[in-house]
């Protein structure tokens, strides 16, 4: 008799602890997408894959910097956001780096003044395929500072790249998304430089850690 008393209580135990793994799992893919920066903003994403990374990075923030943990392209990341300065993003993006141990993205948004020109020469150039100058020959790029610049697939950017930059561009796959490749680096200053010329010109980039970067094509013209 005390058997069958006990039953239900097992069963209730089981049953919620089944409702708990399944609150779990759902909290983990209810992790909403990064909101992009706004006009002129510098946004950091710093990587931070586990809750022990999140907790550790909060703590190391002051707390008028406002996180938020998000998804960017295939990351679990903080977002950190407001910066009006490359240099302000710069400077946390290496506290970020000494203090927590973490990586950090850097990503801008053109201002509205500097995305006009840039929208009128894109009109104005006729659409032509990426045409590769070297073998086919995918690789990782070593450790070091990538800056990308998201094309929205529109090749006629490339001229206009390579002339923000002063130099050729390649062609680089990024959390399963394709992007030109500005330039490949490990000084830390022209990676930054890099992205305040980009940015200037009206286009929107990004600094990642290049190892997790495939690189496609060294050189891409029209």
């Amino acid at each position: 008799m005390h058997r069958f008393q006990t039953l239900p209580s097992v069963l209730g135990l089981a049953i919620a602890g089944l409702i708990v793994g399944m609150s779990s799992v759902f909290a983990q893919q209810a992790i909403p997408v990064c909101q992009p920066p706004t006009s002129g903003e510098y946004l950091l994403l710093v990587v931070s894959p586990t809750a022990n990374n999140q907790k550790q990075l909060r703590s190391a923030l002051p707390p008028e910097l406002k996180t938020i943990t998000c998804k960017y392209l295939n990351e679990t990341v903080t977002r950190i956001g407001g910066f009006k300065k490359i240099d302000d993003a710069n400077r946390w993006a290496r506290y970020v780096s000494n203090i927590v141990g973490l990586s950090a993205i850097i990503t801008t948004r053109p201002t509205t003044a500097d995305v006009q020109p840039q929208q009128r020469a894109q009109q104005q150039a006729q659409q032509q395929p990426l045409q590769q100058t070297v073998n086919y020959n995918p690789q990782a790029l070593g450790e070091g500072y990538a800056v990308l610049v998201d094309y929205y697939n529109r090749p006629e950017l490339v001229s206009s790249v390579q002339q923000a930059v002063g130099g050729n561009v390649g062609f680089v796959s990024y959390g399963q998304r394709p992007y030109l490749l500005a330039v490949y680096t490990t000084n830390q200053s022209e990676a930054y430089n890099t992205l305040q010329k980009l940015n200037n010109g009206g286009f929107v980039a990004s600094i990642v850690d290049s190892r997790k970067v495939i690189l496609l094509r060294s050189t891409v013209r029209l």
